[in-house]
């Protein structure tokens, strides 16, 4: 029997749903005010958060310092005097355009990359951790999105590797192609000059993002696209291991007992690309070289033996303008990403 207005429900007592009420409803009839339903946009939201975040941060970022990837990108593999004489001989010689040529590429790639890296990420630090619990206990390794413990840099790193290693897959072809195109009006003057000389480019016709894959195709094959890969792994491997374990940190290193607020977040940022990048740049600029070498070599020609020449200054050229790109675009990147991912929460009706 239906109880008296005037007596109010016990504690025991759990409302439930209107059967009379939408499936869809995002808010509880008046009857059951605390139950909550979400609609089918909703759902979705909730459930790609990390994606949705990651891939609307990724346009943003990678447009802002694509101009300092294409400069850091062209000091490591010819030889210019300075940063200032690098960006200087392009302006002149191609154009303001020129800072964004093969941009295409990287913004779907970065776009996809980030986008999958981070739900690999997510996903591997739940796995890592469910791992490594057991064999290390609750008092040095906590689950993920709790308090950290001592021994969680064990799995940021772990995870950040693994993620790293999958999205060589899908990154290497973009890279290539990006570099190809960054540098196509160089490769074409070192056909009558020294490489290590840039200043006497003649005029020429660049070519498309798509058009330059393309070549590389038809000069090399479909694997051709991933010339350079081995580099690209080792690279890719080191630097998002260290990449995740260095932002985690700072987050706590830069963060209040409640959490990490925007200052905090876009410190963690800049710091991740920071370190990152000064410990594997090395790798960066042997993976360069070689790709350079590939694209100027014809097929069946042996490329030169350069290896990975760790501590030579060759190997470091245009680490500063490298490090301030990716400081600038994680900062701007971490940013974004948590923000949306707020604003995701908010339209799906989460507090956390």
């Amino acid at each position: 029997m239906r109880e008296p207005p005037d007596v109010a429900p016990t504690p025991s007592q759990t409302p439930t749903p209107d059967p009379t009420s939408s499936p869809h409803t995002s808010l509880g009839t008046s009857e059951n005010p605390h139950v909550r339903y979400l609609s089918p946009s909703q759902q979705w939201a909730k459930k790609y958060r990390t994606e949705i975040s990651a891939s609307a941060s990724s346009i943003a970022s990678t447009f802002v310092a694509f101009p300092l990837d294409s400069v850091k990108t062209r000091l490591q593999v010819y030889k210019f005097r300075s940063f200032w004489d690098c960006v200087t001989q392009t302006r002149q010689t191609e154009g303001i355009r020129a800072f964004w040529r093969g941009g295409l590429a990287p913004l779907c790639s970065v776009t996809l990359v980030r986008t999958v890296n981070f739900s690999v990420y997510s996903k591997s630090k739940v796995a890592y951790a469910s791992f490594l619990r057991p064999l290390l206990g609750d008092r040095l390794i906590s689950a993920p999105n709790t308090p950290a413990k001592p021994c969680n840099p064990i799995y940021w790193f772990l995870s950040g590797a693994t993620a790293g290693g999958i999205l060589t897959f899908i990154a290497c072809p973009f890279e290539l192609t990006k570099i190809s195109a960054q540098t196509q009006m160089l490769m074409h003057r070192s056909q009558r000059s020294s490489l290590d000389d840039p200043s006497h480019i003649r005029k020429y016709e660049t070519k498309g993002t798509i058009q330059t894959a393309r070549d590389i195709i038809k000069a090399r094959g479909l694997l051709g696209l991933y010339s350079g890969f081995h580099l690209h792994f080792i690279r890719d491997v080191l630097g998002t291991a260290m990449y995740f374990t260095f932002y985690e940190s700072g987050k706590l290193l830069f963060g209040a007992a409640d959490g990490p607020g925007p200052v905090a977040i876009a410190a963690s940022g800049g710091l991740c690309g920071l370190m990152s990048w000064l410990l594997i740049y090395p790798v960066d600029s042997a993976k360069a070289i070689y790709q350079r070498d590939v694209l100027t070599h014809k097929p069946g020609i042996p490329l030169p033996y350069r290896g990975i020449r760790w501590f030579n200054r060759r190997m470091y050229r245009g680490l500063t303008v490298s490090m301030a790109r990716s400081c600038i675009l994680n900062a701007v990147f971490f940013s974004s990403y948590e923000s949306i991912k707020r604003q995701v929460n908010v339209f799906t009706g989460e507090t956390n």
